[in-house]
């Protein structure tokens, strides 16, 4: 799992209207990636709402929110115009940035071993380095969580 002060992997995943977003457009920047399990579900679709709601105070704050998921693009489409989500949704279909990020894990399930992912957030600073790797995060209320560690940032209050 990656901690804090450890550089942000790269990654390259397509978004909900299969645009390419990669990791290097956002140096200089700071950007919030959220992962979550799956669209449609209660907790995840809480999640990306919240995200969304707040995200003009993020902006405020010079941040990019980004949300990530095993689903593709289309499903991505159809979750956004459904519950109106304003943060761009990359699809990791390749599980290559869940991999990266150590948002995949072994968990039993009708005593089968799978691999499923856990809800994570990552805050990653303008020069790539993760400032706070946040695992098996609460999805209710956890975008405002994230929105006072960016404030408390911004003011120089965390390292």
């Amino acid at each position: 799992m990656l901690k804090a002060g450890d550089r942000a992997p790269g990654f390259s995943n397509p978004d909900a209207d299969m645009d390419i977003i990669e990791s290097p457009q956002f140096r200089g920047k700071n950007l919030v990636l959220f992962f979550y399990v799956r669209d449609d579900t209660p907790g995840c679709t809480a999640e990306a709402i919240e995200f969304s709601e707040l995200e003009n105070d993020f902006s405020r704050l010079g941040v990019t929110v980004l949300g990530v998921s095993r689903d593709d693009c289309i499903k991505h489409g159809e979750f956004r115009d459904k519950h109106g989500i304003g943060v761009r949704l990359l699809a990791d279909k390749e599980h290559a940035t869940s991999e990266a990020y150590g948002v995949l894990q072994d968990k039993e399930v009708d005593g089968v071993m799978r691999r499923s992912a856990v809800r994570a957030t990552f805050i990653i600073d303008k020069q790539g380095v993760i400032r706070h790797a946040l695992y098996g995060v609460s999805s209710r209320g956890h975008a405002a969580e994230v929105l006072q560690l960016l404030a408390l940032m911004n003011k120089g209050e965390l390292n």
